[in-house]
């Protein structure tokens, strides 16, 4: 999806000031992650596409966080007992917050107005949002989408 790069600014804005909630019940402050390159993945226990492309992400996470490059997980998800419990079950070890309803109208605003999920963002070191993306990615696409982000 293109857009402006004020447009794109705002929408990275709009994720910076989110108010949600990490995994261990405090607030998580998304503000600390602006001036990183972050790769943003909404996603739900329930959801078989979401499921299927964690363990990408956690390579991912391993492969370039040494690089600078963030991933970010916000779970549209009601119970965060279940979430912590599958973020261990499955070995995620990137950060994760809890959206619900928040993640969803989140979710709406940065351009995804079905709420469908997965759902995926890019952002540059500036705040620009490179890529939108309704949808699982494979693995080939997300090394693609690190690698630009690292340039």
């Amino acid at each position: 999806m293109a857009c402006s790069a004020a447009a794109a600014a705002a929408d990275a804005d709009a994720l910076f000031a989110a108010a949600l909630t990490g995994t261990d019940g405090r607030p998580a402050a998304l503000a600390e992650y602006r001036g990183k390159p972050l790769l943003v993945n909404f996603w739900a226990r329930w959801c078989p596409p979401c499921r299927s492309e964690m363990p990408e992400l956690a390579a991912l996470q391993a492969e370039y966080g040494a690089q600078g490059l963030t991933v970010l997980g916000i779970a549209i998800d009601d119970d965060p007992v279940a979430v912590r419990e599958f973020l261990a079950a499955y070995d995620i070890g990137y950060p994760v917050a809890l959206g619900r309803d928040t993640g969803i109208g989140l979710m709406q605003s940065l351009g995804n107005a079905s709420a469908g999920l997965p759902f995926t963002l890019a952002i540059d070191r500036e705040g620009g949002v490179l890529l939108r993306k309704l949808g699982a990615f494979g693995k080939d696409d997300f090394h693609g989408v690190a690698q630009e982000l690292m340039r």
